[in-house]
């Protein structure tokens, strides 16, 4: 057998911690391969909207390759602690140092090559599928073809092979200084009882709370000055939390008799503050890139909903249309093309009439008019007598101009003052967009000449949402944007200049999250062995599976979920953060996001620890 045979035959011979470094390498040469193919794709070049997608593409190819690069050299650090012991044995048999290193590179090479073969593959072999995902996801007027990436496999293929090569003389590096002791003994050395140091378990708490306090109580642009305060604050209490302050909530419970004696918590409690403090900077990572992952994928939903919710509020009929000039000529047009496109609408229309009030010109409608245009959207009516008018303020947007008409009297022709009704009127049933007058339609009758006047146009449809952007398209060409205005298709233009970002950062967000849950993975399996030995020898005293079920699940179910859980916290803190600094509710968001990844890291934690107990009994048996 050669040197060569045998580095391949270690490869195959450790399956189960080569499969997870295997596959998570795989999936992310997969991603960076996919965008690849839509940066290189042929018809996402030429006009303004597909070269943004491209250098989001682009962009986003990069971010993924440099962050693919310290995840691997994680993986493969974590790999050969675990191989400590057996190359201690390998350099007993004879093996030199430099032999070993060789034996590593060579290894991580063929992984390498492997995972590369392996992402490419797959992406190939769900290109098309990617590809109509991307197509609607980025709402692009032209399909994306199938065509052959010849461009997407030469360079995926080159840049990672060289990621590889240069992390395999990296790791083989750092083995040159270990010394044939240390490799023999492994993880056995004593590292005695951990223990928690008072003032830092105490600014732990402190880092926390007072960041998690600043980033709930500031305010609009206030969210933006803090913010930076606020991440350094909590990055460094969330380490403390890992390193100090779980080491001392351990230490407290196992000197409680009723909790430590009670059951199997002596089994789950004997080793779980060194367990907590080896993991910690594991915890710690995995905390902060979820975390990342969570506001980042909440943050472009939650704007993206925001943006559209704005955007209905503002345009609340399907088509509205101010005239200008050539209005005859104008409405013949629209009614010829909802006609053509058989779109049944509900349509009203009036004269805006604006006054001279103070120094500004104000609208001021009447209550038939007003009630007309609330009724079409599906406001409430209101009900005015003479003398009497309401400031109305257009929902979802205030300049400030409310308190100044509250103030201001309105006079009939003949000097007659209209008393104003206490409280303001909230709607969008004019488009003013700033607040106006409502009186009643016999004071209407009374005012005097107006300043200025616009024939203004609504319609409502009851239409499907194609037949709908049809229409607007063709009279978007024809008439004057500011003439003419469709609600659903400006939430459509918004959506479709959106989409990009939105796809972008998806999968970013995804990649970070796997890898998150790799680094458990593989922190998990540095302590198989000593599992192993631990449970079998206790197995003779009595456990039943039942108990060794209930001990390891809970095992697993703290690496899995405590980092997970603060990564949570973290992301609804900043959530509600945005949310202020929008005055934007992102309750709904938040849970749907938060919910989503919760949801996956409890499948990824049904999986692992099925195998681990798997494992854990094979080997007691």
């Amino acid at each position: 057998m050669t040197f060569r045979q045998f580095a391949f035959n270690n490869v195959t011979r450790n399956k189960r911690l080569y499969a997870a470094y295997f596959l998570s390498s795989m999936f992310t040469v997969m991603v960076f391969f996919t965008f690849s193919i839509f940066a290189f794709h042929p018809d996402l070049t030429g006009n303004d909207m597909n070269s943004t997608v491209t250098q989001g593409m682009n962009i986003s190819a990069g971010i993924i390759y440099v962050f693919s690069f310290f995840f691997i050299l994680y993986s493969m650090s974590s790999f050969l602690q675990s191989r400590k012991k057996e190359f201690g044995l390998l350099m007993m048999q004879g093996m030199s140092m430099k032999q070993i290193r060789s034996m590593v590179f060579l290894e991580n090479m063929i992984i390498g090559f492997f995972a590369v073969l392996g992402g490419i593959t797959i992406g190939l072999v769900f290109s098309k599928g990617i590809l109509l995902i991307a197509e609607n996801a980025l709402i692009l007027e032209n399909k994306l073809n199938f065509y052959l990436p010849l461009e997407a496999i030469l360079l995926t293929f080159g840049s990672f092979i060289i990621l590889f090569f240069f992390i395999s003389l990296f790791v083989s590096y750092i083995l040159r200084s270990k010394k044939l002791i240390e490799l023999i003994k492994g993880d056995k050395k004593s590292k005695g009882e951990p223990k928690a140091n008072i003032l830092l378990t105490i600014i732990a708490v402190l880092l926390l709370g007072s960041g998690y306090a600043v980033a709930l109580i500031a305010k609009g642009l206030t969210v933006v000055a803090v913010m930076l305060p606020v991440i350094i604050v909590v990055i460094i209490g969330t380490y403390l939390l890992f390193s100090q302050l779980s080491v001392f909530v351990i230490g407290r419970l196992k000197k409680k008799e009723h909790v430590f004696w009670n059951k199997t918590n002596l089994l789950l409690f004997s080793d779980l503050s060194h367990r907590m403090k080896d993991n910690a900077r594991t915890f710690f990572l995995v905390a902060i890139v979820s975390t990342v992952a969570f506001s980042a994928i909440g943050t472009l939903f939650g704007f993206k909903s925001f943006l559209t919710e704005n955007m209905k509020v503002t345009n609340p009929n399907t088509f509205t249309y101010r005239a200008y000039d050539n209005e005859e000529k104008d409405l013949a047009l629209i009614k010829e093309t909802l006609e053509k496109e058989n779109i049944d609408t509900e349509k009203a229309q009036t004269i805006l009439r604006y006054y001279k009030i103070g120094q500004d010109q104000i609208l001021i409608s009447n209550q038939s008019d007003y009630n007309r245009f609330a009724e079409l959207i599906g406001e409430e009516p209101i009900d005015l007598h003479k003398g009497e008018a309401v400031v109305v303020e257009f929902e979802g947007t205030s300049f400030g101009q409310t308190e100044e008409l509250l103030q201001q009297t309105i006079e009939t022709a003949s000097g007659e003052k209209i008393n104003l009704n206490d409280g303001v009127i909230y709607s969008r049933a004019l488009p003013a967009f700033d607040s106006y007058y409502v009186v009643s339609d016999s004071d209407y009758e009374e005012l005097p000449a107006p300043v200025q006047e616009d024939s203004f146009h609504a319609w409502q449809s009851t239409d499907g949402e194609e037949s709908v952007l049809s229409a607007s398209e063709q009279l978007k060409e024809e008439l004057h944007p500011s003439e003419f205005i469709s609600g659903a298709y400006e939430v459509y233009q918004l959506n479709k200049q959106y989409g990009p970002v939105m796809f972008v950062g998806l999968f970013i967000g995804l990649v970070f999250f796997v890898s998150a849950g790799s680094f458990l993975y593989f922190r998990l399996y540095m302590d198989v062995d000593s599992d192993k030995q631990k449970y079998k020898s206790i197995s003779k005293l009595g456990l039943t599976d039942k108990e060794l079920n209930k001990v390891l699940t809970r095992q697993i179910l703290l690496l899995f979920f405590a980092p997970i859980s603060v990564a949570l916290i973290h992301g609804a803190v900043a959530l509600t953060a945005l949310s202020h600094l929008f005055y934007y509710d992102l309750f709904q968001e938040s849970v749907i996001v938060l919910s989503v990844f919760f949801g996956i890291q409890a499948i990824y934690f049904f999986i692992v620890r099925f195998f681990y107990i798997d494992q854990i009994k094979a080997a007691i048996q």
